[in-house]
């Protein structure tokens, strides 16, 4: 079994998972991390006395026995870090969302595609059970029409110095929207306020229009007294809610809708019958997602196929976020999306 060499690139707040999940995974083996703070390189050290350590990531880039680089840093170094490692010839999985702009996302798939690398984003709730489950229901017509996706992420914190709460918390539901809905957003409105003179917007109401009668609204926020991670996906034969922070029931499918009927006695008066059903919550895979993920991007490097968060998902992704940000910045104008 060929083992892949990862060097990781970030020992923050990501990075630990990163580097635990990959010496799991029988396939890769971590050669070296790279943090510019030492205090973090000594975490590593203590936990994997194997591992190389180093301030300085061109080592990484440089070290010929590493096949794939792992990026878990701001968001603004993305590009610049993504690029060094796939012009050193090496596959790179990046932290969401991929890249500041559509424009650097675009150059990165245009050079791992041109050196038939692979280039995946971390969207990590697209590899957990739950969703796999919803995608599953939805592409199987469980729910028939879509018509509603509407989801809340919020807490206290944790307030990011390079971008705005939607950047952060709404790049979440974008993943998982473009992973199970039927359909991509057309049009973009946005609304956002900053309670910190000088910093970004800390609370957002982000609304998705699409050519359907599908709408999607995604409420985040980092100055809630509570964490809420909760989502709801209305269908014309059955919902769903689902609870990221439920233990054990995260994925609720409700038998209930509504019924228009034609009242005889009145030709423009319609009947709503409501049906109400069982409800039932499915078992779910409960691997973790991360450790699901870094053995996707492990297959897709041995065979030469595109991941399922590749770079194209992540363009589509910060493709909508620009646009909401366009869109706070003219309080809430409706902003088109290009196809």
């Amino acid at each position: 079994m060929e083992t892949i060499n990862i060097g990781v690139i970030g020992y923050g707040y990501w990075g630990p998972n990163l580097v635990r999940n990959f010496a799991e995974v029988p396939e890769t083996q971590v050669v070296a991390v790279s943090d510019f703070q030492p205090e973090y390189l000594t975490k590593v050290l203590a936990r994997y006395p194997s591992i190389q350590v180093t301030t300085n990531c061109q080592e990484l880039f440089e070290n010929p026995k590493i096949d794939a680089i792992a990026i878990a840093t701001p968001v603004s170094t993305h590009f610049d870090l993504a690029l060094a490692a796939l012009r050193a010839g090496k596959h790179v999985l990046v932290s969401k969302p991929i890249t500041a702009t559509s424009a650097q996302a675009r150059q990165l798939i245009e050079e791992a595609y041109r050196r038939q690398l692979v280039l995946m984003v971390d969207h990590t709730f697209i590899y957990t059970g739950a969703v796999r489950k919803i995608r599953e229901l939805i592409v199987n017509q469980e729910l028939a029409n879509i018509y509603y996706y509407d989801s809340v992420r919020i807490n206290l914190g944790l307030f990011q110095q390079d971008v705005n709460v939607i950047w952060d918390l709404a790049v979440h539901d974008l993943a998982i929207m473009d992973y199970v809905l039927p359909s991509k957003p057309v049009a973009v409105s946005c609304f956002g306020m900053s309670h910190i003179p000088g910093g970004h917007e800390n609370i957002s109401y982000l609304t998705l229009l699409f050519d359907t009668n599908l709408i999607a609204h995604i409420h985040v926020s980092w100055l809630a007294p509570v964490k809420i991670r909760r989502t709801l996906i209305g269908g014309e034969m059955k919902m769903i809610v689902y609870d990221d922070l439920e233990p054990s029931e995260k994925v609720k499918i409700y038998d209930k809708g509504i019924t228009l009927t034609n009242n005889p006695e009145n030709f423009y008066k319609m009947m709503v019958d409501y049906r109400l059903g069982d409800m039932l919550a499915p078992q779910l895979d409960i691997t973790e997602p991360l450790y699901l993920e870094i053995q996707h991007f492990v297959d897709c490097i041995k065979t030469n196929n595109l991941p399922i968060t590749d770079g194209q998902n992540g363009l589509q992704v910060v493709q909508i976020l620009e646009a909401a940000n366009q869109s706070m910045q003219q309080q809430g104008k409706l902003i088109k999306l290009k196809p």
